[in-house]
């Protein structure tokens, strides 16, 4: 038992940071135009790096990693180079420069414009749809689109356009009577994760109350089924 735990132990402290910090691994993209087949679109494959670098666990050292080692080609040729003038970047820098590089040349009023018409996907919670319009208001903001004051009104004004799954969640959290007065980002993001997890602790509490309602008709109807045996062989 002593050396079973001891090897468990090595096997968990030798997995690379990649596996351990619970987010899965980046798919290829190497800025070769046009996409090779079993590469990503550099979209998509922004999306979730920026999506790795806000939820992984690790160091930034280790997200900057996890980036290079998605990178091919021009990209990652293009990251290197900024390396050699940075040896310490950030992950964030390192897609920021990605993005200069091969992402499309929109003018702020072009991203505003595009922003504006962000919708909530179907299955995607409100708090994943919080977190992509913020990606994109701060390109809009960054490329002088919109003013920073502007962000938190702006921010709120198109999560109440966009989000057509949850307007009951909407509601709760009053947010069409504080347009006035707008909540920051992670104000806003703490107060929908946590409506996010009562609505699924209701959703869990009603299985449950569910669960045990059928199992006591079960039981109510198996002693009802014995005594009519019982009373047929009196």
């Amino acid at each position: 038992m002593l050396i079973r735990a001891v090897t468990d132990l090595l096997d968990k402290t030798s997995k690379p940071a990649s596996e351990s910090g619970g987010y899965r691994r980046l798919r290829i993209f190497s800025g070769t135009v046009p996409t090779p087949a079993g590469e990503e679109q550099f979209d998509h494959w922004l999306e979730q790096a920026y999506l790795m670098v806000e939820e992984s666990d690790g160091s930034d050292k280790d997200k900057r990693r996890r980036i290079m080692e998605s990178l091919k080609g021009p990209a990652l040729e293009l990251i290197k180079a900024i390396r050699l003038s940075e040896a310490d970047v950030s992950a964030d820098k390192c897609l920021e420069a990605l993005e200069s590089a091969f992402g499309l040349a929109e003018s702020g009023d072009d991203l505003y414009f595009s922003f504006r018409l962000l919708q909530q996907q179907p299955g995607e919670k409100l708090s994943d749809f919080l977190r992509r319009l913020e990606r994109a208001l701060a390109k809009v903001v960054q490329r002088g689109g919109l003013l920073a004051k502007d962000m938190d009104r702006a921010r709120v004004d198109q999560l109440l356009k966009g989000a057509v799954n949850a307007d009951l969640m909407l509601l709760q959290l009053r947010l069409r009577e504080r347009k006035a007065n707008p909540p920051m980002f992670l104000e806003l993001l703490k107060e929908i994760r946590k409506e996010e997890e009562y609505e699924a602790s209701k959703v869990k509490l009603k299985q449950s109350v569910h669960t045990v309602h059928a199992k006591v008709q079960a039981e109510h109807k198996q002693t009802e089924i014995q005594n009519l045996r019982a009373g047929l062989k009196k």
